[in-house]
């Protein structure tokens, strides 16, 4: 079946869907998205992506081309389009075409919104987790402002390909003070040996993960402890056990890091029960 892509108002097939070559997307990357999980058909915690991607868009002065509810009919119809079961959705916000300058463009430029979805191997996925995935780390390098889901990806991009060319599936970052920061596409997690959960604070350092918010709550639910707080590499080496957070993979063991075991080299306990009981509180839309 052809994919079709959602572009400014119009349905397209996904082979032709574009947008013009001064979209400020395209020139600076000057926009915000948002990705979320589709599960049996139904976006998962639509309703958070959508508050996140309305701050987002705030903090850099922008607002959204067409109404809460006008949007929610558009994801809708995009799943619909494409037939998803089980996938994701992408939806892309840009501060519209103009011509090239780096100023904000003249008031009443309308934004540029793209959506686009398709399916995922949950199978796949769910045997990736039945094994844990390897990280690496990588120096932090990106600007201040990760709390704003920006399209401006370079850095993680170059992280993501650093751990594909040491047959790594992910890359953390470690800030000057060698502490973890996050990973390229996703939130970082261990577990102590005393079994407490600890993950950085959701500061402007970090994206406030929607998985990672939903993890908490799972966590709180089990009556697991949790720590928010900075952690090192060294003390990730030695911990129980790891895993990290993200729409793409919910909730995924990690079983090595710099090439080193972590734990028995098998997903831990509570990585395993985080996964299992995640869409419990996760919300699943109609």
């Amino acid at each position: 079946m052809s994919r079709v892509a959602y572009v400014n108002g119009r349905y397209l097939p996904h082979a032709r869907a574009t947008v013009h070559i001064e979209d400020r997307g395209y020139q600076f990357a000057d926009g915000v998205y948002e990705v979320c999980e589709v599960r049996e058909g139904q976006l998962v915690d639509e309703r958070r992506h959508l508050e996140r991607l309305d701050r987002s868009l705030a903090e850099i002065g922008m607002r959204l081309p067409m109404s809460r509810a006008a949007l929610r009919v558009v994801l809708r119809e995009t799943l619909r389009r494409n037939r998803v079961h089980d996938g994701l959705l992408y939806l892309q916000v840009t501060r519209g075409v103009a011509p090239r300058d780096h100023g904000f463009p003249p008031l009443g430029t309308r934004p540029s919104i793209v959506v686009t979805a398709r399916a995922v191997d949950r199978a796949k996925a769910d045997t990736s987790a039945e094994v844990g995935i390897a990280v690496v780390t990588v120096p932090e390098n990106r600007w201040e402002r990760v709390d704003i889901k920006s399209i401006a990806l370079l850095p993680n991009v170059l992280a993501r390909q650093a751990a594909r060319e040491k047959g790594a599936r992910e890359a953390w970052f470690v800030d000057k003070d060698g502490f973890v920061t996050e990973g390229s596409s996703s939130n970082a997690w261990i577990v102590t040996a005393d079994g407490t959960i600890v993950t950085r604070p959701a500061t402007p350092g970090i994206l406030k993960g929607i998985t990672r918010a939903v993890a908490l709550e799972v966590a709180a639910k089990q009556g697991l402890r949790v720590e928010e707080r900075p952690f090192s590499v060294a003390e990730a080496l030695k911990a129980r056990e790891a895993f990290l957070t993200a729409a793409t993979q919910i909730v995924m063991p990690v079983v090595k890091i710099d090439g080193q075991q972590i734990g028995d080299g098998r997903p831990g306990a509570v990585a395993r029960a985080l996964r299992a009981r995640f869409h419990e509180s996760a919300e699943r839309g109609p």
